[in-house]
């Protein structure tokens, strides 16, 4: 299926030739009388709808390379769009909109985009922030009514051909920016070609065994895109892609229930929350066998919670980055039987080995650019330090970053290895397990202190929902700050005698005596899970 692809927007086509009646993507929308209704598309209609709206933006002036500014909401043409723009040949730039305000008009004047398709709330909020939309020369809305010089990209479209000839990438052409979510400084713009998004989903394709039968619940709305290529039927839920921490969960259910899907993939903010639900419910989900959860590292417990619900499958916890994704894979069945109890004793989270056509090594953790393979540090089994990784979908650089590029990359003839920018050890069967963000790691009085060892000893207290080791911003003393289950901040002395023996009791807590507590802790805004630990130590700044 893959050999003869160039253009990502071919495997829709593949699909709907193989396929045609069959239902290709979905969208959960509530009845007025209860309960929900779910219009679909099939694989044809997929294919020709992307072919209408290829001819649509191409007749509106948009060009092959021209960089597309896009910001869509998750509805029935989401994926329509953005495989129009493969098929067109033009570079659809992602940038999350719930990005820290500065950085988010930074990177839009960095990219300098030639177009913007956007919902017509973000046509009013380019009008009064002009001078960052100033490059932009074509402006197109998906909504009806909004003019503020747009155009729609509906107008019209039941009458254009639904045929279109998709342009013929070569190596070096890029399909897509994907801006990092910004969780250790400024976000950067990841160079996509179409040969990345074809590997991806080729490895996901292989990694969990996917098939046409296989249904999608994409918790995540870009994950749809792999599953559709793969020709499965994707149902897009009900809920806020842009604040999975806030999603109902009954709702959720109801979605994956009534498709019957069998893949679910998204934050584990999403699924902590559904977990939750059904064991108070005492509902199970018979219909799923792989529920997939990225973005941070998941816990034990959650794991556990999903070995009560998913009677016919198990979780999964991918480990990548936007730059390399993805790199290995863990089982929640496996972790349930082999490596929780070493994640408690602070070795760090084991998150398995690596996928299809992946390496990886771990190097002696530098800051200092590194020019080639030659000049590394690789450590032997359990020696902590820098995770390094090459394969067919590694990105090769970041958009108009020649300095983040020259330090993420390692140059090793024709390959290239990314530097992840964590920390963990390989054990003697090849496993990854992995210890934190390098940037995260708290040097103190000639020791490191690695965040997922530290955190895995306070997160055990029945009291404690979750832990972050920060440098304390005054004296660089590692310091635990802890967000209790009760959103107690004054800690008081039994608790504190909780915390210190639970230090004495561990080789890798020893000397940590430092705790404050926050009411709640400040997450990223992509997958509302990872802490935001800058923020966090400016919160106990001023605290005694």
């Amino acid at each position: 299926m893959f050999d003869k692809i160039k253009n990502i927007s071919e495997l829709i086509t593949y699909q709907a030739k193989k396929f045609p009646d069959k239902t290709s993507i979905a969208l959960a929308k509530k009845k007025m009388t209860g309960g929900y209704k779910y219009p679909s598309y099939t694989f044809t209609q997929l294919d020709k709808r992307i072919n209408k709206i290829s001819n649509r933006l191409s007749n509106l002036g948009v060009k092959p390379s021209d960089k597309v500014l896009f910001f869509v909401k998750p509805n029935l043409d989401f994926s329509a769009i953005t495989f129009a723009l493969f098929r067109l040949g033009a570079t659809t730039v992602f940038i999350d909109p719930g990005m820290k305000k500065e950085y988010f008009l930074e990177a839009i004047e960095e990219v300098k985009p030639d177009v913007l398709i956007g919902i017509p709330r973000v046509h009013i909020f380019r009008h009064f922030k002009a001078k960052y939309f100033a490059n932009i020369k074509l402006f197109i809305t998906t909504g009806k009514f909004l003019n503020l010089k747009s155009h729609s990209i509906y107008k019209g479209l039941k009458k254009l051909d639904d045929n279109f000839n998709a342009f013929k990438p070569d190596t070096n052409s890029l399909a897509a920016i994907l801006y990092t979510s910004g969780g250790t400084g400024k976000p950067k713009g990841v160079c996509y070609t179409h040969n990345t998004f074809i590997h991806q989903t080729k490895i996901l394709q292989k990694e969990f065994d996917l098939t046409s039968n296989d249904v999608d619940i994409p918790g995540f709305p870009l994950f749809s895109f792999f599953t559709l290529a793969l020709g499965m039927k994707s149902c897009i839920p009900d809920m806020d892609a842009a604040r999975p921490g806030e999603c109902d969960p009954s709702l959720l259910y109801r979605n994956i229930t009534d498709n019957q899907a069998t893949f679910a993939a998204g934050s584990p903010a999403i699924w902590e929350r559904l977990a939750d639900y059904c064991l108070k419910q005492n509902l199970t989900l018979p219909s799923i066998k792989r529920m997939t959860m990225f973005g941070a590292p998941v816990t034990v417990d959650l794991h556990q919670k999903f070995s009560n619900i998913l009677p016919n499958g198990t979780t999964y916890t991918p480990y990548g980055a936007t730059e390399c994704l993805p790199v290995t894979n863990n089982s929640g069945e496996y972790i349930l039987k082999n490596t929780w109890r070493n994640t408690n004793n602070g070795d760090g989270v084991c998150v398995g080995k690596p996928m299809l056509g992946i390496k990886l090594k771990i190097i002696k953790s530098s800051d200092d650019l590194i020019s080639s393979l030659k000049h590394v540090q690789v450590l032997a089994p359990f020696g902590i330090g820098e995770i390094i990784v090459t394969g067919p979908n590694v990105t090769e650089s970041y958009y108009e970053n020649e300095r983040a590029t020259i330090l993420a990359k390692i140059r090793d003839g024709n390959n290239i290895w990314h530097r992840m920018g964590d920390v963990g050890y390989l054990d003697e069967q090849g496993l990854l397990w992995f210890c934190g963000r390098k940037a995260h790691v708290v040097s103190y009085q000639n020791q490191f202190f690695y965040p997922i060892q530290i955190e895995a000893i306070y997160n055990q207290h029945p009291k404690v929902k979750r832990s972050a080791l920060v440098a304390h911003p005054k004296t660089g003393v590692p310091t635990v700050v802890i967000e209790r289950h009760d959103r107690v901040t004054d800690l008081n002395d039994l608790f504190l005698m909780d915390m210190r023996n639970l230090s004495q009791n561990n080789k890798f807590t020893k000397t940590i005596k430092n705790f404050f507590a926050v009411n709640d802790f400040p997450v990223d805004t992509r997958h509302n899970i990872k802490i935001d630990r800058i923020k966090l130590a400016e919160m106990i700044k001023e605290l005694r």
